[in-house]
């Protein structure tokens, strides 16, 4: 039952946001799940995000913002080390997430003492909350090294549920942007502590509009490498496993060479039906729909 679920601490950092921030606070509200703070961490934005995120007016929302710019990771330490509950939820600012999310992973953790993490798969939509497609992970039976080397963990970073005493165990490298989800992945099953669950279920909408480009990519590539580098001692394994990064470097350079990015950002999701777009365009207008205590 959802009233037996524990409270859940919910953590959105921010830096810019303002054409989105308040469609993600919108999909906090319309939980079907009500026992939760809400935590808006501000990244030293110019823009007007701190205005609206300083308007909502609920109790459950708390406002933290110091004005500097410190980056994702440590903004994401910072979530944990305030949070008041011992689940924590994260995602993005300018993303939305499905009115079940919390209560159906919240009660995966519950039932499931043996896990830590639990994921979700994404619905893709454009910047102006349109589904184009769906990345759902199943899960396979048991996580290997290879395949976390590989990016291949299945876990979507955005779309996390953990127990805080897991984060607190596995503090983001601040040093990692952009690959902090990589880093911490590797690093945690490296550690045999990477216990997680992926729920299929496209829970989480996730804005990609601009996001796959040729400069992140290959940030993230070059990154990734460095990390293996830096996590694996024997020069053979450093080898083998940085081998796939330095291609998926060359067909990224050639791709944006060639124009055809679009082919890599397809490759990235699955094609919807009719029927799955009719039901995610109108699980996204009941989220826009909902009421926030000091903007409506």
């Amino acid at each position: 039952m959802v009233s037996r679920l524990p409270a859940v601490t919910i953590g959105i950092p921010f830096y810019n946001a303002e054409k989105f921030l308040l469609d993600a606070i919108r999909s906090v509200f319309a939980q079907t799940y009500k026992d939760w703070e809400l935590i808006l961490i501000d990244d030293g934005s110019t823009d007007r995000s701190l205005d609206i995120a300083m308007s909502v007016d609920d109790p459950r929302v708390r406002v933290i913002s110091d004005g500097h710019n410190r980056r994702l990771p440590y903004r994401l330490n910072q979530i944990v080390a305030e949070a008041q509950y011992d689940y924590v939820a994260r995602m993005d600012a300018d993303d939305l997430m499905a009115r079940d999310r919390i209560e159906r992973q919240v009660s995966i953790l519950m039932a499931r003492h043996d896990v830590d993490i639990v994921s979700t798969g994404v619905c893709s939509i454009t910047n102006d909350g349109f589904p184009v497609g769906i990345r759902c992970v199943q899960q396979s039976q048991r996580l290997n090294l290879v395949d976390v080397v590989a990016g291949r963990s299945g876990i979507v970073h955005a779309s996390v549920v953990a127990r805080r005493s897991w984060f607190l165990r596995n503090p983001y490298d601040t040093r990692q942007i952009l690959t902090e989800d990589y880093e911490l992945w590797l690093r945690a099953y490296m550690r045999g502590d990477l216990r997680r669950v992926i729920l299929a279920d496209p829970l989480y909408f996730y804005r990609e509009d601009g996001n796959v480009t040729a400069s992140k990519m290959l940030h993230a590539y070059a990154s990734q490498r460095s990390i293996i580098g830096r996590l694996f001692s024997d020069p053979v394994d450093r080898l083998r496993y940085r081998s796939p990064f330095y291609m998926k470097s060359l067909v990224a350079h050639l791709a944006d060479a060639l124009g055809l990015m679009w082919v890599l950002r397809r490759q990235r999701v699955s094609a919807i039906d009719r029927t799955e777009e009719m039901s995610f365009v109108a699980e996204i207008k009941a989220i826009r729909g909902t009421k926030v205590p000091g903007l409506d």
